[in-house]
């Protein structure tokens, strides 16, 4: 079954069945089992002696792949990476030391809306309600501040402390997590995983989740007064943001797109969602730093409409975006606002797009207009010879590298700036992390999504700061054989931080970063790595990484001068900085 992120409608994968009385008949082989069955055929994990004999049932499942992470904080964020390609992660940890260093990578599914289950070895069953003290917690006799610090970042926690509603409570959060597309909590007591009990007995019945239904009566009236707002427009735009992957509704708003012919941008968060192929695709509409000639045609548009957005202080550049409400219809996952109202509920937003893409007129005349004032962009100054590398030629370099086969991970930072210019080939993946924004992130994340897509070529683009936060599982990588292509853009220090408010913080030590991966690979496993300062050395490194060893992990760190960076990045930096620095309103 093809798994999307967002709301899974109907699981109905079938499994041989386990005959009663079978020693495979326990709550961990269960938990394995269901775990295989919703798509999950590899789990991130870190030990502990909380869910050690858990993690015994884990490996026991044939096709179950456990893969041992450095630390907890990078297990979450590989079961992200994975949720974003396979539709749905997970992680194992131990109680307390485990899942409050977790808790950080799980916030950030939260936020971006990843179905992600974190299972955690809890303490023994017999312990509960003795008023004892447990190491790994601090020192207290209650057991429940790891449990209450989930409850503010998954949607659904299981607390199993004993066999007899454990099969409930799993496939509970389970379901939840696949229909509210968020992650859910499961701490399981560590002496239950390995006992046999009559409801795990036979092959769980497979998961059969009702799918959600727009409420017809208010998606007519929304398809009533939806195109009577379009229809009269002059110049109409179509905007594509994060919430469409949630909302299963990409493949609606290019239907809706191929329809109405509006030129069609997407918000920064959104790249990657709408195929950047499309003939009327017109890029990324970001505010003062949207790409060239974006912002100047949605804004200057009579009539908007904004799918799945989400209007932060990121997003909205310090909240200096020029639209205007009363232009707008916002579609969000079940909700359609049309300018200052009227607003309609219980609408599925593919629903809404599907049923309109009928009702709109053709009207090309915004696309029209960007594409007369187009002018191509230009390329980045020839490079003298062994002149330093600058930014703009790595990324150009780096277009040149991309097909269906590729995947981009661009990490918190200049990277998010410089990777949303590149043109994405049809087929090729795109993922960072906006809402949340965790430096580090994508460290974890490109192993995630490599495991779950062995089939694409992962490039990473990851800063030094960045990288100093996560680094040690690359060596993950290298004993999984993943082959992913890391440019690990060294230019001595926090650079997004300088450009909203500089100061000693933002430099950091500089390291050897080929020497570590080197010392980390330790001729175990497939590793090769390059420094590069100049583009013949880049041009070099990149026809290794694609010819002779593009069977390995290919790290490739390229030096940058300190104040090299996008000007897109100087611009929205001094915004978020205006932002963050307004003075307090007055009493």
């Amino acid at each position: 079954m093809d798994f999307k992120v967002g709301a899974i409608d109907a699981v109905t994968i079938q499994t041989p069945t386990v005959p009663f009385n079978s020693p495979c008949s326990t709550l961990g082989r269960h938990l394995a089992r269901r775990l295989v069955q919703i798509g999950v055929t590899d789990v991130f994990s870190v030990p502990g002696d909380f869910n050690l004999t858990l993690l015994d049932h884990l490996v026991s499942e044939p096709e179950l792949n456990l893969v041992g992470c450095c630390n907890e904080l990078n297990a979450g964020y590989a079961a992200d990476g994975y949720a974003r390609a396979r539709g749905v992660g997970a992680c194992a940890v131990t109680f307390t030391v485990g899942g409050l260093s977790v808790l950080n990578a799980i916030a950030g599914a939260y936020s971006e809306n990843l179905p992600l289950i974190c299972i955690v070895g809890g303490p023994n069953s017999n312990d509960y309600g003795t008023n004892r003290i447990l190491h790994h917690t601090i020192g207290l006799q209650d057991f429940s501040q790891e449990l209450r610090c989930f409850q503010t970042v998954t949607c659904y926690q299981a607390v199993v402390n004993n066999l007899e509603d454990a099969h409930e409570l799993i496939d509970t959060a389970i379901s939840t997590a696949l229909k509210e597309s968020k992650p859910v909590y499961i701490s399981i007591g560590c002496n239950l995983p390995g006992i046999p009990h009559p409801t795990f007995s036979r092959e769980p019945v497979p998961f059969a989740l009702s799918p959600r239904l727009s409420n017809m009566m208010g998606l007519e009236a929304a398809v009533e007064a939806a195109p009577e707002f379009l229809n009269k427009a002059v110049k109409p735009v179509l905007v594509g943001g994060p919430k469409m992957r949630v909302a299963k509704a990409c493949d609606a708003f290019v239907e809706l797109s191929d329809a109405c012919g509006y030129a069609v941008a997407v918000m920064p968060s959104a790249k990657g969602l709408v195929p950047e192929h499309h003939s009327h695709f017109i890029g990324t509409y970001w505010g003062a730093v949207s790409t060239a000639f974006c912002a100047e045609i949605v804004e200057s548009a009579d009539a908007y409409l904004f799918a799945g957005p989400i209007f932060n202080d990121y997003s909205s550049v310090g909240y200096s975006l020029l639209l205007k409400k009363e232009k707008a219809i916002i579609v969000q996952p079940d909700r359609v606002t049309i300018g200052n109202g009227p607003a309609f509920g219980c609408v599925l937003m593919r629903d809404f797009l599907a049923a309109l893409a009928k009702r709109l007129k053709h009207n090309p005349t915004a696309y029209e207009n960007y594409h007369r004032i187009y002018v191509p962009e230009g390329h980045p100054l020839k490079c003298e010879p062994k002149e330093a590398l600058r930014v703009n030629v790595l990324f150009q370099q780096i277009q040149n590298m991309l097909s269906g086969d590729s995947a981009v991970i661009a990490e918190t930072g200049d990277s998010w700036f410089n990777c949303q210019k590149l043109k994405l080939p049809q087929g090729c993946g795109y993922e960072f992390q906006m809402q949340y924004g965790s430096i580090g992130w994508s460290v974890g994340a490109t192993l995630g999504y490599a495991q779950a897509a062995p089939e694409k070529r992962v490039i990473a683009c990851i800063g030094d700061g960045s990288f100093q936060v996560t680094a040690q599982d690359i060596s993950t990588m290298l004993r999984c054989g993943q082959r992913t292509i890391i440019f690990l853009i060294n230019n001595g220090g926090y650079t997004i931080e300088v450009e909203i408010h500089d100061g000693p913080y933002n430099v950091i030590k500089n390291w050897n970063y080929t020497g570590l991966v080197d010392a980390i690979h330790n001729g175990e496993g497939k590793c090769w790595t390059t420094k590069v300062r100049c583009e013949e050395e880049l041009v070099e490194a990149i026809e290794a990484a694609n010819g002779a060893k593009k069977d390995c992990l290919c790290f490739i760190e390229v030096i940058f001068h300190k104040d090299d960076t996008s000007k897109e990045l100087l611009e929205w930096g001094s915004r978020v900085s205006a932002a963050n620095s307004r003075p307090p309103n007055p009493l």
